[in-house]
C-alpha cells in the first residue's frame, strides 16, 4: 500500500520534470549578435552640374558672366546664355521613355525641344494678341452670342469664348503633341529637336515647296530659334500690359499714334498760306 501510494505521488512529479525537460530542450539558442553592417562608402566625384560649372568658359551673350561647359558653342544658336544652369542638369526619369535612357535623345536635345515648342506657341500667341485688333474679329451667332468673338483683349476674350471652341483648340493641340511624341519615339537618339516632319525633305509635308541649300537651311533654323526667343519675351510683355491696362495692344498703340485733336488747330496760329 505504501509502495502504491508513493508511486502515485512520484508519477506526476516525474511527468512534470519530463515536460519541463522537453520544453526546455526545444528552446531556441540565442542568436549570435549581428555584426554591424558596413557603412556604405559615399560615391566619389562631383555632380554633372558641378563639373560643368568647374569647366565653365566665357559667355558670348553675357560678357560679364561665364557659360557652363555643356554650352560649348557646337549647338545651333548657342551663345553661352544659361545663367540658371538648366543645361547642366540631366533630364528627369519622366523623359527617359519606356526603353530607358538607352537610345533616347540627349539632355541638351530635350532642352532645345522645350525651347522650340514654347517659342512656337509664343509666336502664335503674339499673333493672337495683335491680329484681332488689326484685322477684326469673327462674327458671332445666336448659339455663341453675337459678341462672343468681338473682344480684342485676349485676356477678356478667353472668358467669353464658348467652351466648345476652347475644346477644339485643346483637341488640336493634343493631336500635335501625341504626333510629336510618336516621332521622338520612332527616331530615338537621332531625333532632331523641333522636327515635326514638315518642310523640305523626302517624305515630309512640304506645301510651299521649300528647297534650301544646307547653308540656307541652317540659317533658317537659326532665324526660327531667334524668333522663338523674341516671341517668348514679347508675349510676356503683351500679357502683363493687357493685364494691367485691360485693353488690347492695338488699342493702346492706336491711341499713342493717333493725331490729337489740338494738332488740327495748330494752323490757326500761323499765317495763311505758309
Amino acid at each position: 500500500m505504501k509502495l502504491a501510494t508513493a508511486a502515485l505521488l512520484i508519477a506526476p512529479v516525474a511527468a512534470f520534470n519530463m515536460d519541463m525537460t522537453f520544453s526546455l530542450g526545444k528552446k531556441k539558442a540565442k542568436a549570435a549578435p549581428k555584426k554591424a553592417a558596413a557603412k556604405a562608402k559615399p560615391v566619389g566625384g562631383a555632380s554633372p552640374s558641378a563639373q560643368a560649372w568647374a569647366n565653365a568658359g566665357p559667355s558670348t551673350a553675357l560678357p560679364f558672366a561665364t557659360a557652363p561647359a555643356t554650352l560649348d558653342g557646337s549647338m545651333l544658336g548657342d551663345f553661352g546664355f544659361d545663367p540658371l544652369g538648366f543645361s547642366t542638369v540631366p533630364v528627369g526619369p519622366w523623359f527617359q521613355g519606356i526603353a530607358g535612357r538607352n537610345g533616347s535623345p540627349s539632355d541638351l536635345t530635350w532642352y532645345r525641344e522645350a525651347e522650340l515648342i514654347h517659342g512656337r506657341i509664343a509666336q502664335l500667341a503674339v499673333v493672337g494678341f495683335i491680329a484681332p485688333g488689326l484685322f477684326g474679329t469673327l462674327p458671332g451667332n445666336e448659339w455663341t452670342g453675337a459678341d462672343a468673338y468681338s473682344y480684342t483683349n485676349p485676356l477678356e476674350a478667353f472668358g467669353k469664348v464658348p467652351g466648345l471652341a476652347l475644346l477644339q483648340i485643346f483637341l488640336f493641340m493634343s493631336f500635335l503633341e501625341f504626333r510629336r511624341l510618336r516621332i521622338i519615339q520612332e527616331e530615338g537618339s537621332s531625333y532632331q529637336a523641333g522636327d515635326l516632319r514638315i518642310g523640305q525633305g523626302e517624305g515630309r509635308y512640304n506645301p510651299f515647296g521649300l528647297s534650301y541649300s544646307p547653308e540656307q537651311y541652317e540659317e533658317k533654323r537659326l532665324q526660327e530659334l531667334k524668333h522663338c526667343r523674341l516671341a517668348m519675351v514679347g508675349i510676356f510683355g503683351l500679357w502683363a500690359q493687357a493685364l494691367a491696362s485691360g485693353e488690347s495692344v492695338t488699342d493702346q498703340l492706336g491711341a499713342g499714334l493717333a493725331i490729337p485733336s489740338y494738332a488740327a488747330k495748330a494752323g490757326y496760329f500761323l499765317p495763311e498760306g505758309i
